[in-house]
């Protein structure tokens, strides 16, 4: 391909726009960067028509060429599949015979040079003999969160499903690397988690991390005022449908308030975002808990907290939750499985806990010293400003492409 103008192929497994949620903030930020690189082509899915038609009008104008399917199979009927063909279910909840066609054409055309996969679902899409660089960013491990998966969860067939997902997904993704010219993980412990799964070292499994719009996430803005009650607030914020943060903030509101308001009875802690199940609205029936479910814009309750909180028994790669509350120059309290791969120091930029009395101890803290927190949630500011501008984590894109920035 020597002398042909660069073009990039960006295949999505979520259409990335807009940015808010985890997965759609990495994907926006590194279509962003590949945009500066050559022109895009991006190939994506979406879970629904109305997600579909909000990343079209955006996008459009800033791709070379844009194809964004609706994804519409169930998770059942992709289990079944994927265990009569014996593959990852994750790959069959995200296959699009359309979306398939499209990516072929364009390779047959000629006219694309780099490949660059987001999420591991998307490497079904690559193509078995491309000749120019393919960048695989797997983002997490994702086999070995259904390893924990099946770990916590004792019941039958649940467990099963997740252990046999963790084995043939991993072995999937090892595959996969071994294909590619570089394989990313959001944080250097994934990196490294995979590196020892499947036995490739560093030139070919690299980290490169999430960053934060410290511009966006700055508490010298103006917000909207939330939810005027009293007392000392408690924020979560995430996708509510998403296993791990149910199960944080059920924890949270059943096991660590309660110990909370022991000290502070007036403590408030209110649950935030999009898509909260019916299991997650049911907790604000407990005393001093808010369901929000979506609202128009997170930072308000961020600038509104007295504490954020990250109770996440599972977590992989970077929270993008706790870099957009340590931007906010927030008082964070998180487990140390979500403060795991942020360069943050415990006792410094955040407090870290794992256990239901030492977390409680650790928010309460936090409300009976507000200057302490305060200190804490501007050092935290400075650290986010230092170290984790999206320029800075994305500059290694262009030189593992090959492509000069």
């Amino acid at each position: 391909m020597i002398g042909v103008s660069p073009e990039i192929l960006f295949l999505v497994h979520r259409a990335p726009w807009p940015p808010d949620r985890g997965d759609r903030i990495r994907s926006w930020h590194m279509f962003e960067a590949l945009a500066k690189l050559a022109p895009v082509h991006v190939a994506a899915l979406a879970d629904n028509a109305d997600d579909a038609a909000i990343a079209r009008e955006k996008l459009a104008p800033l791709c070379k060429s844009l194809a964004i399917e609706v994804r519409n199979v169930s998770r059942p009927i992709a289990l079944a599949q994927a265990v009569f063909r014996g593959e990852p279910a994750s790959n069959r909840l995200f296959r699009n015979a359309a979306l398939a066609r499209h990516v072929d054409d364009l390779i047959r055309g000629g006219g694309i040079t780099h490949i660059v996969s987001f999420s591991g679902q998307m490497a079904q899409y690559l193509p078995a003999d491309f000749g120019g660089p393919v960048l695989m960013d797997f983002v997490d491990v994702d086999s070995a969160k259904f390893k924990a998966y099946a770990e916590q969860d004792k019941r039958q067939p649940l467990r099963w499903v997740h252990q046999r997902e963790a084995r043939v997904l991993g072995a999937y993704e090892a595959r996969v690397a071994r294909r590619v010219d570089a394989s990313l993980f959001v944080s250097e412990a994934e990196a490294a988690l995979f590196r020892l799964r499947s036995a490739l070292g560093a030139a070919k499994v690299c980290a490169v991390e999430n960053g934060i719009d410290t511009g966006r996430f700055d508490p010298a803005l103006t917000f909207d005022a939330v939810d005027g009650g009293e007392g000392p607030l408690a924020v979560f914020t995430g996708q509510m449908d998403y296993r791990p943060n149910i199960d944080a903030v059920r924890w949270f509101a059943t096991d660590i308030l309660p110990l909370i308001r022991r000290q502070h009875p007036a403590a408030r802690f209110a649950i935030v975002g999009r898509a909260p199940t019916d299991e997650v609205r049911a907790l604000a029936k407990l005393p001093g808990v808010l369901v929000t479910g979506e609202v128009s814009d997170v930072r308000s309750w961020l600038a509104s907290a007295d504490a954020v909180v990250a109770p996440l028994l599972l977590a992989r790669g970077v929270q993008n939750k706790l870099l957009e509350a340590l931007a906010m120059a927030r008082p964070v309290v998180a487990s140390a499985a979500a403060a795991e791969g942020i360069d943050a120091v415990p006792g410094e930029h955040l407090l870290v806990a794992d256990n239901a009395e030492g977390m409680a101890a650790a928010v309460g803290s936090l409300f009976d010293d507000r200057e302490g927190a305060g200190k804490m949630g501007q050092a935290a500011r400075a650290r986010m400003i230092s170290r984790y501008g999206w320029d800075a984590r994305l500059a290694p894109l262009g030189e593992l492409l090959g492509l000069p920035a």
